[in-house]
């Protein structure tokens, strides 16, 4: 993959984003898919999916300083802000995250008083467990979920980061490491996907793709953020390490990873695999990981281009997934366009854009 070649595809993938087709209907859903009517490419809608959608433009924003892409969030937002509610569910949290970096651009007000009147909410009001770890809400209250760390922890961190609000960084942190802590597991490695905190256990116990793309990608976001304001605590990068060390033990020999990592049975799933390219490329870069670990995280950006339709869309990419009731149903879930999976694929090409110029810089500065 060359600069010109990740370019393009970025370009594609962005653009399809923007289309609003659908995803899955009802019609054509199985029995273990998840609200197929709401998921898909429905950017206007404000939540998780859409919200990932829009981190990702706002990151690819920052990539190419492209005026059309700041003009096309503010209008976003312009079109949607009215949607945003006060709700005991992370998943509301996951636009907001473009908030703080839209007031660095624009110096609106309105962004900054929006993030930390929600941060501040959050703090109050979140559901936590009694040893303070947030739920991941609503009807999944007691339940710790590894993708809150991706839909909350980076809207609250760069809210902290925009105010040098330390008290809010702390917690932060407290949070990424309270769910390495209870949804590691010690022989592998890996992240469960969950964990009920009344019933002390990991539900269906599954060792799920994308759920820990969210913290592979999400904690190098949010340590980034955070440099400078807060030391970062040694023991999250200690186990970030182990969970990499982990996942890359069960990458396939087309560089993706199968929805269920110790499950090769089922089939490839492209969004978590996005999540991990793009996710360990930023580790490198920041020095939480040596640079040997690049030629894992290459290997499943040439896999995932294969899966990058000429159209932009995004292929082999599971629908909504709450913790399923077994480990079996994960593989039974259907696959199709969405914004999360544009998203994690966007975030991985943004990232190799940024490293790819960077290259090229050093190398015409270079006597």
């Amino acid at each position: 993959m060359n600069l010109s070649s990740a370019q393009e595809k970025a370009s594609t993938v962005y653009e399809y984003m923007k289309k609003g087709t659908a995803g899955l209907l009802r019609e054509t859903a199985n029995e273990v898919d998840h609200d197929p009517a709401s998921w898909g490419m429905d950017i206007d809608d404000w939540d998780w999916n859409a919200g990932v959608g829009m981190i990702a433009i706002s990151d690819y924003y920052d990539k190419t300083q492209d005026p059309r892409i700041l003009e096309y969030m503010a209008q976003w937002v312009a079109k949607n802000k009215h949607q945003c509610e006060k709700r005991d569910h992370v998943n509301y949290l996951t636009p907001l995250a473009i908030y703080p970096d839209m007031f660095r651009r624009t110096k609106e007000p309105y962004y900054r008083e929006t993030a930390v009147e929600y941060a501040d909410w959050v703090m109050a009001h979140a559901g936590r467990s009694k040893d303070g770890v947030f739920f991941h809400g609503a009807s999944v209250s007691d339940e710790v979920w590894a993708d809150t760390v991706f839909m909350a922890l980076v809207f609250l961190s760069r809210t902290a980061k925009l105010t040098a609000n330390t008290t809010i960084a702390e917690q932060v942190f407290k949070q990424l490491l309270s769910h390495m802590q209870l949804l590691q597991d010690e022989e592998t490695g890996i992240l469960f996907h969950g964990y009920h905190c009344v019933e002390h256990h990991h539900m269906s116990g599954a060792l799920w793709a994308r759920g820990n793309s969210w913290v592979v990608i999400g904690a190098p976001i949010i340590i980034e953020t955070l440099r400078g304001l807060m030391d970062v605590p040694q023991e999250i990068t200690t186990r970030y390490k182990k969970l990499v060390d982990g996942i890359i033990k069960y990458q396939a020999a087309n560089g993706l990873w199968h929805t269920v990592m110790d499950r090769p049975d089922f089939y490839q799933e492209t969004s978590g695999s996005a999540g991990f390219a793009g996710g360990i490329m930023k580790a490198v870069r920041l020095q939480l990981l040596e640079p040997g670990y690049m030629a894992s995280a290459l290997k499943a950006l040439e896999g995932v281009i294969t899966k990058i339709h000429p159209d932009g869309a995004v292929e082999g990419v599971s629908g909504g997934t709450p913790i399923m009731p077994t480990k079996d149903a994960y593989g039974k879930l259907t696959c199709y366009p969405t914004l999360y999976g544009q998203g994690l694929t966007l975030l991985m090409l943004s990232e190799f854009l940024l490293q790819a110029q960077a290259r090229i810089m050093d190398n015409e500065a270079a006597p």
